[in-house]
Parts: C-alpha cells; structure tokens; sequence
C-alpha cells in the first residue's frame, strides 16, 4: 500500500485541511499506516497534481488561509482499483524484538524497564482507541453498531488497533514474568 492510498481513504467522508488529515492520522489511520505530517502535505499535493483530490482555499481573518481537500471521483476509482490488488501480508519490524532475541546476553533489569514501558504505552494507545470506538459507536451497543452503523471501515480498522496494542501489552507482560521468574 502506498501513503496516497490511506490519504485517500482518509478523504471519504469530508474535506479535510492538511492539518486536521494528519490529526485523523494521528488518531486512528496510524494504526495501519504511519506518516509524518509533512509526508501527509507532499502526499496532498501529488494527489491533487494527479487530479485525485481537489483541493479549495478558504479565505479567514485574523488566520492564514486553509486549503480543504476532497476525493474526486478519479481518487474514488484509484482506491476502487487498490481494492481488487491482492494484500501484501504485513511484517514485524520492531527494535524492542530485536533487544529481545538477545535477553540470554543482556542486562535483564535494563530490558525488563524497556518492556514494561512497552506495555504502559501499549495500555495508553488501547485506551485512546477504546474512547474512539465508544465515540463512533454512540450509545449503541458494539453488536448492533456493527449490524447498522453507517461507517463501519473506520470502526473496523480502530477495533484492529485496539487488538493490537492489547496484544502487544500482554505479550511485554507475559515476557517481564518469564524473564524474572527466570533470574529469581
């Protein structure tokens, strides 16, 4: 997948300033796709050179002015035609694994510290996805949104994110106890 794709999907449902694009990353596209805010407004401006998005100044006082960006229909078709390309399984590539392959020649305390910060920040980023899906999901409970909710995708993709923090902080947990019970 390339950045214009998630840029792309971003863009679907309203217009979006570069600013607030790489807020909507930040919160819940950066779970599957990663960008800096700099990438995000050089990806902007490809996709609107190629026609798959446009883009339109909005004039405002006593502020700079905003440009607000919107799929067209040739962006609509570009994802479309993403759609229908096989999915590349994704890797893992993580310092923290590499620390751990190494723990037999390592300092135990020091990678045990690594780990547990790990798992804090881990337990931070399902808690933001939690709220996330308890704000799209309204009042309804999970079954029925996901039954009738109007936009399941961004839902979806949030419950991965939160499956995934969850994971990665029961699998640092589970290795701190297997690590100290292994130097008591």
């Amino acid at each position: 997948m390339a950045l214009r794709h998630a840029v792309l999907a971003a863009l679907l449902d309203e217009e979006l300033s570069g600013y607030q694009l790489a807020k909507a990353f930040d919160l819940g596209v950066a779970n599957f796709w990663h960008a800096q805010p700099q990438q995000l407004y050089a990806e902007l401006a490809r996709l609107e050179r190629e026609g798959l998005v446009a883009g339109r100044e909005i004039v405002q006082e006593a502020r700079p002015n905003k440009r607000l960006f919107r799929v067209t229909d040739e962006g609509l078709a570009e994802l479309e035609r993403f759609a229908t390309v096989a999915a590349k399984p994704s890797f893992i590539r993580d310092d923290l694994l590499v620390t751990v392959q190494a723990a037999d020649h390592l300092d135990t305390a020091e990678l045990i510290e690594r780990l547990a910060e790990r798992a804090e920040f881990a337990e931070g980023k399902a808690a933001q996805f939690e709220a996330l899906l308890k704000g799209m999901r309204g009042e309804r409970a999970e079954a029925e949104f996901l039954r009738y909710g109007e936009r399941i995708g961004p839902y979806l993709t949030c419950r991965r994110g939160l499956d995934f923090e969850r994971a990665n902080r029961d699998w640092c947990r589970e290795v701190i106890a297997v690590l100290r019970a292994r130097s008591a």
